[in-house]
């Protein structure tokens, strides 16, 4: 990926389009958004692809995520908990569990940043 100076920030441009990247909200995305919907979506991907080997019909998946950081230490990141609302059909709630184990596992930014962010998950089942 490449970056470019903007005004207000960087920009780079993707196979989807441009993405503006700023410390400011009004020039784009901020680099903490960025981070916690990669560690989201990242493992609400691998939550679906795990689903979809176990042969479990998945309708969707909410994904609600909250962030700590520290103040005290240039704003970092230190803890991002993930809520997962799952509407599937015929999934006990330790078929779940084990799907967020297996999830935790095999998530690549899960996995990339948990020596520095402690990353938490829970989920809530609904059924069809």
């Amino acid at each position: 990926m490449k970056f470019s100076m903007t005004d207000g920030g960087f920009q780079t441009k993707t196979d989807y389009g441009e993405l503006s990247v700023s410390g400011e909200e009004d020039y784009g995305f901020r680099p903490f958004q960025l981070m916690t919907s990669s560690i989201a979506v990242c493992s609400g991907g691998v939550l679906r692809k795990i689903m979809n080997k176990r042969h479990q019909t998945v309708h969707d998946i909410q994904i609600e995520a909250e962030v700590e950081r520290d103040d005290k230490q240039a704003n970092k990141i230190t803890a991002v908990h993930l809520h997962f609302i799952v509407k599937a059909e015929n999934v006990t709630e330790a078929q779940m569990q084990k799907n967020m184990e297996w999830t935790k596992k095999n998530c690549s930014m899960v996995q990339s940043v948990k020596d520095s962010i402690a990353v938490t998950e829970t989920f809530e089942l609904l059924s069809d």
